[in-house]
């Protein structure tokens, strides 16, 4: 289990990567008009919950303490 532990925290850190760049392209839609102030913030939001879960797991677990 030791080797896959290794490559599940770096999806994990892929994953947070991936995030955090959808927060600026959320930003730069609000800016062009595509999305509202509000939408925006919304999924803004929502996206920040999903970066601290990721890094919560990226900092403290192993694969086998997470359940899908």
């Amino acid at each position: 289990m030791r080797r896959y532990e290794a490559s599940f925290i770096a999806k994990l850190s892929d994953s947070d990567a991936e995030a955090a760049e959808t927060q600026v392209h959320l930003e730069f839609a609000v800016k062009c008009g595509y999305l509202s102030r509000a939408e925006g913030a919304r999924l803004y939001r929502e996206y920040e919950s999903l970066l601290r879960m990721l890094v919560a797991m990226i900092n403290g677990s192993s694969p086998r303490s997470f359940r899908l």
